[in-house]
């Protein structure tokens, strides 16, 4: 049943928004260079890696420059067409493709990059027992503005209490915070504590 929720939604979601979507391309395209779709190799259920898929809202090769995965308020490789994109959460509109290829599901802990999940503790890795999602407990309680640590502990509550009713909750509590843009950049307290003492964004 799960998986036909996510389907029937995603597919809904994709055909409504789709001319958003086109609108959002074409102001990428003509702002800036680069592929305006970003792909990044993330680990979903069961420690399985899939590229994840959002519309790219900085400069082309990014990664590789200044902070690196570390994004915050006012970086400077933001662009102003993604900052409009990052406010809305319009760029994690393509994440609905990765919700019908099977990756993801609507409902679910983020995904994250690699070196995060290397770093997961035995009970951390508890939090890649259900397919990551485009929206979470931990998304709707703080999002990427929590430390760390206690996004995972909220990923992993999610699991342990998964239901119908919660996940309700969570789409109505996602619509509110897409509004009113809640929890978008790190902070001084939230981010991941990279292995060089870098802080990452790069899951949210």
């Amino acid at each position: 049943m799960r998986r036909a929720f996510d389907v029937l939604v995603a597919g809904v979601a994709l055909a409504l928004t789709s001319p958003l979507l086109a609108l959002a391309i074409v102001a990428i395209r003509l702002e800036s260079k680069g592929h305006p779709i970003y792909r990044q190799r993330r680990i979903g259920v069961d420690g399985t890696p899939f590229d994840v898929l959002k519309l790219r809202t900085m400069v082309a090769g990014a990664e590789s420059m200044g902070a690196g995965l570390a994004v915050n308020v006012g970086d400077s490789r933001i662009t102003r067409v993604g900052a409009v994109l990052r406010r809305l959460s319009i760029d994690e509109l393509p994440n609905l493709v990765n919700v019908l290829k099977g990756d993801m599901a609507i409902i679910g802990p983020r995904p994250t990059v690699p070196v995060q999940v290397e770093q997961y503790t035995d009970r951390q890795r508890g939090r890649l027992a259900v397919k990551p999602g485009i929206t979470g407990w931990a998304q709707v309680n703080g999002r990427t503005s929590l430390p760390w640590d206690e996004r995972i502990e909220l990923d992993l509550w999610y699991i342990e209490h998964r239901s119908w009713r919660l996940d309700l909750r969570i789409l109505l509590r996602t619509a509110a915070i897409v509004l009113g843009g809640e929890g978008l950049y790190k902070g001084d307290k939230g981010g991941w504590q990279g292995p060089r003492g870098t802080d990452s964004q790069s899951s949210s």
